[in-house]
C-alpha cells in the first residue's frame, strides 16, 4: 500500500486521489466537450432560451449569431457528445468515468466492511454504484442519434442508479459516523443528496413537457445534477486517504468468506 506522511505525523494513503480524480477529470471533459458541440454548431448554446418549432437550415449549415433552434439542438450533454468527433471524447470519457465509479464502489465497500459495518445495505451502494457505472458505459458508447433505445437504456441506469448510490452513501455515512468530522461528512452528502434528488425529479418532469423553455431547463438541471453527483464522489476522498493494506484484506477475507458459505452450502 502506497502511503505519505500527513502533517499530523499519521500515514494517508494515496488511495484519496481516487475520489478526487473522479471529478477532476469528468467535469473538464464534460465542459471541453460541451465546448467542441458549441464551436462546430451540434448544439445550441446552454444559455438560448428560444427554440423553433423548424428552421429553414439545419444549425451546422448556419452562420452569424443569430442561430435558428430546434429541440434537436438541444444541450443535454448526450446530445453534446452525439456525433464525432465529439461523441469520440465521449466515449472515453464515459468509459474512464465508468472504471472509476467501479473502483470508487468497490473501495468504499471494502472499507465499511473493514469498519465493521458491513451489512445489506452495504451491498446495496455497491450494487448501485456498479449499476450507475454499467448506465455509463451504455451511455457513451450507444449515442442517442445512433442508438436511441440502448442509450435510454444506460441513461435509465445511471440517472437512478447515481441517485440511488448517493442516498445509501448517505445513509452509510451516518451508521459509520464516529466523530465530528463524520458527521459533519455525512450532513454535507445529505445536502447533496437532497440538491440531486430535486435537481433529477424536476429534470425528469420538465424533459417529457412539450414547453421549449422546460425542456431547455430540463437540459441544465442534468448538467446541475452531474456536477452534484461528482462533487459527491469526491467526498470520498475524506475517508480513502485512511485506506490501509487491511482495508482490502477485510474485502478478501470477506470474498473468501462467502466462496466458502457457497461450497458448504453446494455439499447440502
Amino acid at each position: 500500500m502506497i502511503e505519505t506522511s500527513s502533517s499530523g505525523g499519521g500515514k494517508m494513503s494515496l488511495w484519496f486521489l481516487v475520489p478526487i480524480s473522479l471529478p477532476v477529470f469528468t467535469l473538464p471533459g464534460i465542459w471541453i466537450i460541451y465546448a467542441m458541440a458549441l464551436y462546430n454548431q451540434h448544439v445550441c448554446p446552454v444559455n438560448n432560451w428560444v427554440y423553433n418549432s423548424t428552421c429553414e437550415t439545419s444549425l451546422v449549415l448556419q452562420s452569424g449569431s443569430d442561430l435558428c433552434c430546434t429541440l434537436d439542438n438541444i444541450p443535454l450533454i448526450s446530445k453534446c457528445g452525439g456525433v464525432p468527433p465529439e461523441s469520440c471524447w465521449f466515449s472515453l470519457l464515459c468509459s474512464t468515468a465508468s472504471f472509476l465509479v467501479i473502483v470508487i464502489g468497490l473501495l468504499r465497500y471494502a472499507q465499511l466492511i473493514h469498519k465493521h459495518s458491513n451489512s445489506v445495505l452495504n451491498i446495496e451502494g455497491l450494487f448501485a454504484g456498479w449499476l450507475c457505472a454499467a448506465g455509463l458505459m451504455i451511455v457513451g458508447n450507444f449515442q442517442v442519434d445512433h442508438a436511441k433505445v440502448l442509450h435510454y437504456v444506460g441513461a435509465g441506469l445511471t440517472f437512478p442508479g447515481s441517485l440511488l448510490f448517493v442516498c445509501v452513501q448517505t445513509l452509510l455515512s451516518y451508521r459509520a459516523a464516529q466523530t465530528q468530522r463524520d458527521f459533519q461528512t455525512s450532513h454535507l452528502r445529505l445536502t447533496l443528496t437532497a440538491l440531486a434528488f430535486i435537481t433529477l425529479i424536476l429534470s425528469g418532469v420538465f424533459f417529457i413537457q412539450e414547453s421549449f423553455v422546460l425542456q431547455h431547463a430540463a437540459a441544465v438541471l442534468e448538467w446541475i445534477f452531474a456536477i452534484i453527483v461528482l462533487l459527491f464522489y469526491s467526498s470520498f476522498s475524506l475517508e480513502f486517504g485512511s485506506i490501509s493494506s487491511e482495508t482490502l484484506a477485510a474485502l478478501m477475507t470477506r470474498r473468501a468468506g462467502a466462496s466458502e458459505e457457497g461450497r458448504r452450502l453446494e455439499k447440502v
